[in-house]
């Protein structure tokens, strides 16, 4: 009995597998594909004696395409609200971090938000009950210095608002080109260069020289020093510009992800409080208003005053703004540094429907106990692919029979 169930499945989940990859197959490699090879048991064939528990059933198909040939394996670094849960970064990737990166920081009062983020940063993770991180781990100096982060704050006068300014100041900082190591030839360690806007994003967008005053020089900057990761930022929230300002900030997070480029989404991190509540006309200050321009609150306040100081949060003093946001831009730091020093980050599967993907998964397929299978996710196969999926199907109400199978076409 155990056998034929077991035969019964295979048959079931074959069936499903071919009449999905039918449809995605048609559109991605024509009608002709798999043909007949479709079926319909899947809609007759009902385990009779748990059929009516859905919940039993349930079927996970991952979708693994080919590589092409010399396939592009880059991809845009994005550090944004989804990047400040510092305890989902490795200790070894900010040790490997502070190893391999100088970095110089151009910043006025706004980015210095940063810098306030990191300060106290390693004493509040070693003290507060709620982390247990090595101490020293997060720490930082202006200059090299064995077992802290190399970091030139203020290395460059100005913010990136000042055109050609904040241009001018990063060449005379870097000095030329040096051929050899593609980084410049004074301050010839400095391998990051990161800028951050004060308040002018939303003037640049609406005079039409947010391309010619940031997003060209950026990238001729990276042509000229090939050698150096120039970190993109957007500009602060600002509820009194709200269109504008959300523009422009679309822009540029559109432009690095175009281009494969590096992006510390300054605006995006304090538009979302540490649960990850989306606020969709924030400020600067952290005050949230609802769309008629009505203020509503702040949610910095909000969430610090159900929290417990030096426990989930602590006073890092951020210009503008509040305590949390501090911190929450320090995370961010850090994390851009991870992934600067090499860390692959946590989420390193391709969007589902992304052309360029060479891995897809769907989430939440199930039988559902009436002769149907559902899945909340569809999407398209572009290229030659390796197909395969598994089962958890309880037998006898107490024994998980796991059955895998693969097919390639």
């Amino acid at each position: 009995m155990r056998n034929s169930k077991h035969i019964f499945l295979i048959i079931f989940l074959i069936s499903i597998l071919n009449l999905k990859l039918s449809i995605f197959a048609q559109e991605a490699l024509g009608s002709s594909f798999l043909g007949s090879q479709s079926s319909n048991l899947w809609e007759e064939w009902v385990p009779d004696d748990e059929a009516e528990n859905e919940s039993e059933h349930s079927i996970e198909l991952t979708v693994t395409t080919e590589p092409e040939d010399d396939p592009d394996t880059s991809a845009a670094i994005i550090v944004d609200h989804t990047s400040t849960d510092i305890t989902k970064i490795p200790e070894s990737a900010i040790t490997q971090a502070k190893n391999n990166l100088h970095i110089a920081y151009g910043h006025t009062s706004h980015g210095s938000q940063l810098i306030s983020g990191m300060n106290g940063l390693d004493a509040f993770l070693t003290n507060s009950s709620k982390f247990d991180i090595t101490p020293g781990l997060f720490v930082w100096n202006d200059g090299p210095k064995e077992g802290y982060l190399d970091l030139d704050d203020n290395a460059m006068s100005g913010d990136v608002g000042y055109y050609p300014q904040w241009v001018n100041n990063t060449r005379s900082y870097l000095g030329d080109p040096d051929p050899t190591t593609g980084r410049g030839t004074e301050h010839s360690d400095v391998n990051v260069i990161i800028w951050s806007w004060c308040g002018q994003v939303d003037s640049k967008y609406a005079s039409g020289t947010l391309d010619s005053q940031y997003l060209t020089p950026m990238s001729e900057l990276e042509t000229d020093y090939p050698g150096i990761t120039f970190v993109y930022m957007t500009g602060h929230v600002d509820h009194w510009d709200d269109a504008n300002n959300k523009a422009a900030n679309q822009i540029i997070r559109d432009f690095v992800k175009a281009n494969n480029k590096v992006l510390y989404d300054f605006a995006d991190i304090e538009s979302y409080d540490p649960d990850g509540n989306y606020y969709e006309f924030p400020h600067d200050n952290c005050n949230y208003y609802s769309a008629d321009g009505t203020l509503s609150g702040n949610w910095c306040t909000e969430w610090q005053d159900s929290h417990e100081e030096n426990v989930d949060w602590w006073a890092s003093g951020a210009a503008h703004s509040q305590h949390i946001n501090g911190n929450l831009k320090g995370y961010a730091a850090w994390w851009l540094w991870a992934r600067l020093g090499g860390w692959p980050g946590i989420n390193t599967e391709p969007e589902l429907n992304d052309p360029n993907a060479d891995h897809m998964q769907t989430k939440g397929v199930k039988w559902d106990g009436n002769g149907r299978y559902q899945s909340a996710i569809d999407f398209t196969i572009n290229k030659s692919y390796h197909v395969g999926f598994s089962n958890h199907w309880p037998l006898n109400g107490n024994t998980n029979n796991r059955i895998k199978n693969a097919l390639d076409f």
